[in-house]
């Protein structure tokens, strides 16, 4: 009841499965893996002779402790750092206890963060958590929406629905390409997201492996960095100063901000359409719509998907334009700013969750559809306006125009203009047989 972000209260069960990668457990996880998986490439490079080749014993003990890490691994970290008022260092700190309890490995403590700078470490490790976190949890839960909208356009391919242009009646479409139209937009930033990768920053303290230079020199820092990276599942960056740009971040954040601006508009659309009565809403027992209007049945998960979304785009806006910019080799700003990045995802996870939720509740009402089409004959002038121009009639758009701009016309007007044109009497009668209304 204390929480100060309903993510982690009123919503925690909705966003549970970004924990495992946005939690500041789970940084501490990514960054133990980072330093444990630097050691042991250290170990296998011939070039460093100090550090002997790991024992199969040793390197199995060493991806358990990556395996293994817990919250009290992590509350133990969390207690080291109050005393080094350095999160990355109490790591390290962490990691030499564990190494001192192990045999064989006890005197090799010096190599743990050889060379690095903290940046090393924690690029690499928020690299690993958004990579996976995109491919475990974003990823297929934005491909569940778009299958649902797939199914919604099979559905109602064939049920005709009038349109509304500048919010005036115009030609009609149907309910089934109306959904398409926001699946293809979708889809299309989903292979975008699909195609993307995290890139990774490892060359100490200002991109140069000056120090890891200094201890040996006669190594290939720069091939044994892209190898580690690459390990990683990473895109190595062959230039940077002390930190990674960013400009991956600043992609993804674009690419997320359009797919969170397409389920917006989605959002809205549907919200207009329960609105007009396009869309009938489930009624679940024991729901409340109004405390004081009981007939309610309000559309509140398209509500929510629009102001979490809202605060999602927000935040990787904000991402995308504060972080590929630091001064000089480096400043800090941009560290307390990665922070947040879960709390991105976990407004866009929670907005993806209550949209579905609402999708699932809706049904077509038919009559009212029906009914829309019979009120507004008039949406049936373009049709007659084009044939009139396949047959060279030029004044074709002002005749209609007089005839419907503005006025309040029916089907019976329509047909009656359409039968004194100068149109075969085969057009005639399939002007008369036009099937506006299902």
């Amino acid at each position: 009841m204390q929480h100060l972000s309903p993510l982690d209260g009123r919503y925690r069960s909705k966003t549970e499965m970004l924990r495992p990668f946005f939690s500041e457990e789970a940084l501490m996880r990514a960054r133990v893996e980072v330093e444990l998986k630097y050691f042991m490439a250290l170990a296998g490079e011939p070039g460093v002779r100090e550090l002997p080749k790991l024992k199969a014993k040793q390197q199995k003990a060493l991806e358990d402790i990556i395996r293994r890490f817990s919250l009290k691994d992590a509350l133990e970290i969390q207690k080291i750092e109050k005393t080094t008022n350095h999160d990355v260092k109490a790591v390290e700190y962490f990691l030499r206890r564990k190494f001192e309890r192990m045999a064989g490995l006890k005197h090799l403590t010096h190599f743990l963060h050889f060379g690095l700078t903290s940046e090393d470490v924690n690029n690499l490790a928020y690299g690993i958590l958004i990579e996976r976190a995109l491919r475990q949890v974003i990823l297929p839960h934005l491909k569940g929406a778009l299958r649902t909208l797939r199914g919604m356009e099979r559905r109602y391919r064939r049920v005709k629905l009038l349109s509304l242009t500048h919010g005036q009646p115009a030609t009609p479409t149907t309910v089934g390409k109306e959904f398409a139209v926001f699946a293809d937009r979708l889809e299309r930033q989903i292979d975008q997201l699909r195609a993307f990768r995290m890139q990774g920053k490892f060359g100490g303290a200002v991109g140069t492996y000056a120090a890891q230079r200094v201890a040996y020199p006669d190594i290939s820092w720069e091939i044994f960095g892209r190898k580690f990276i690459r390990s990683l599942r990473l895109i190595p960056l062959a230039h940077t100063t002390q930190i990674n740009p960013h400009d991956d971040l600043a992609e993804l954040s674009h690419v997320l901000v359009r797919i969170n601006t397409i389920l917006l508009d989605l959002s809205r659309d549907l919200w207009l359409y329960i609105s007009r009565g396009v869309f009938r809403q489930k009624v679940v027992a024991g729901e409340v719509g109004s405390s004081t209007m009981p007939h309610k049945v309000n559309p509140i998960d398209f509500e929510n998907a629009e102001g979490n979304l809202g605060v999602s785009s927000a935040l990787f806006s904000h991402f995308a334009e504060k972080l590929p910019v630091s001064r000089l080799q480096r400043d800090l700003s941009d560290s307390t700013v990665q922070r947040n990045i879960g709390i991105a995802f976990g407004y866009h996870q929670l907005a993806v969750a209550s949209l579905l939720k609402g999708l699932a509740k809706l049904s077509v009402d038919r009559a009212q559809v029906r009914r829309e089409l019979q009120d507004h004959p008039e949406v049936l002038a373009e049709a007659i306006q084009m044939l009139l121009r396949k047959h060279g009639v030029t004044s074709a758009y002002e005749q209609l125009k007089k005839l419907t701009r503005g006025a309040r016309v029916t089907e019976k007007d329509l047909l009656r203009f359409a039968d004194g044109l100068p149109l075969s009497k085969a057009e005639k009668e399939r002007l008369q047989k036009w099937p506006l209304v299902p």
